[in-house]
């Protein structure tokens, strides 16, 4: 699989509260297009519809050689190992495929994980790969690097880790995305990354931080986020939440001919950080888990986007970044 910048279905174009199906297919028909061959879904993305978009747009329009998908074990959708493969049956259908190339434990952590040891939901998964219908089983991770240890430890025949990494939390003690990469590579594993440009927030930048990605005249503030990921070794996929048009193409433009950010181009990130850092900004990457979760419904990812705002700019209302 070659490293690229992907639609992870979380955050597709939406028109009236439905995803905008046209938009989509125009999205997919590009990026396949182009080379690139990537799809993430996850049934409790867009309130179950990802997956219906996967199959309405992208699955039954498609030949299954011409794409890869990946999909997901959510810890609220099953409660014992006996739920685990009717539910998995359902995303095969609700997909429109027979098999996933990529089956993911999502989200682990330690709160979730005894749920799934309990259920023997990793035993299942690797029964089914034998059966043919998973080609890869893994998981996406949101924790400390000590509890990846033990997870890979405990699990050896996990073949793909998904981590949040980009360059404003890299080194950053909560999110320990460096601590996280470094485990995968010492358990051989190949790495997939969320979260390249934290939920937008290093698109859409404060004006003096912009301004120093700006000099350097080589491409969008996105572009450097997610070169940063790409550059390391092991990068399986870089997935990128893209939600028009615009920003698939921008991405296929830096991509498509990969090249590492050189050292201009990482001094310039270093002061970025570092204006950032000053910031005191509010740490969300608007996945809206919370905003899901949330019995009064409150609209938590926006509220720290004003905030954010607020500490960027004076304003609680963001300005044109171009």
């Amino acid at each position: 699989v070659q490293t690229c910048a992907l639609p992870i279905c979380m955050r597709l174009p939406m028109k009236d509260g439905e995803v905008d199906k046209e938009q989509f297919c125009k999205m997919a028909d590009r990026f396949i297009e182009e080379g690139f061959n990537y799809f993430d879904t996850a049934h409790g993305y867009i309130g179950g519809k990802s997956e219906l978009a996967i199959r309405d747009c992208v699955t039954s329009r498609y030949p299954r050689d011409a794409y890869l998908l990946t999909n997901k074990l959510t810890d609220s959708y099953f409660r014992q190992e006996e739920d685990i493969r009717p539910f998995f049956e359902n995303q095969l259908k609700w997909c429109g495929v027979d098999y996933f190339d990529f089956y993911l434990m999502h989200a682990q952590n330690r709160g979730n994980y005894e749920q799934y040891k309990r259920c023997r939901a990793y035993e299942t998964a690797f029964e089914l790969k034998k059966e043919g219908k998973i080609r890869h089983v893994g998981i996406s991770f949101h924790d400390t690097a000590q509890l990846l240890d033990k997870i890979l430890t405990d699990y050896p025949e996990i073949e793909v880790v998904q981590i949040q990494l980009n360059y404003l939390d890299f080194e950053d003690p909560a999110v320990q995305s460096k601590l996280c990469y470094e485990v995968c590579r010492k358990h051989g594993k190949r790495v997939l990354v969320m979260e390249p440009v934290k939920g937008g927030n290093l698109v859409r930048l404060p004006e003096n931080a912009k301004a120093v990605l700006d000099e350097l005249k080589g491409g969008s503030p996105a572009s450097y986020a997610i070169r940063f990921a790409a550059g390391f070794e092991g990068m399986l996929c870089i997935l990128s939440g893209m939600s028009s048009i615009e920003q698939l193409e921008d991405n296929i433009s830096y991509m498509k001919d990969f090249k590492p950010l050189d050292d201009k181009e990482n001094a310039a990130i270093k002061k970025v950080v570092g204006i950032l850092r000053g910031m005191n900004l509010i740490e969300c990457t608007a996945c809206r888990y919370c905003t899901d979760g949330c019995p009064m419904r409150i609209l938590i990812p926006d509220l720290f986007s004003l905030m954010n705002a607020k500490k960027a700019t004076g304003s609680f209302w963001e300005r044109p970044t171009s």
